[in-house]
């Protein structure tokens, strides 16, 4: 009789390619990590790490920043339209802002969700222009 099986490694891979549907894997791994990674016990909402790493003063809110224009990043690659790109240069600019406020900010983290929106905005154009990326679930 063998022992207990261990633990295996999780094989996560994400393409690579400037594919639409590389660029909507990306994103959609992204924003799942920023806002979506862990659950809150007893009230079961859904954070990411852009609340956690966002307890760190100034420093984290400056890398979720840098997570947050990633994604946008990606949204350039896509060729959407400036005004698209501009709403979600917006999003980043609020969230940051409001997270530099002390308690307040850390607050507003868990509630103010700019990553999600942002890819709301992604997966809106990808559906209309590249509806071959569009992954049915179900």
């Amino acid at each position: 009789m063998d022992g207990p099986e261990r633990p295996q490694a999780m094989n996560f891979a994400l393409p690579t390619g400037t594919d639409p549907e590389s660029v909507r894997q990306r994103v959609v791994a992204m924003e799942s990590l920023l806002e979506r990674t862990f659950r809150v016990p007893g009230v079961n909402m859904p954070i990411g790490l852009d609340a956690l790493v966002g307890l760190i003063p100034v420093v984290g809110d400056l890398v979720t920043t840098a997570l947050g224009a990633y994604i946008i990043w990606e949204a350039r690659n896509l060729k959407l339209p400036k005004w698209k790109l501009w709403r979600m240069g917006a999003n980043v600019a609020f969230d940051t802002a409001i997270g530099l406020l002390p308690v307040v900010g850390d607050a507003a983290d868990f509630l103010y969700r700019s990553n999600s929106k942002n890819l709301r905005i992604i997966i809106k154009h990808l559906d209309t222009h590249h509806p071959e990326t569009r992954v049915i679930e179900g």
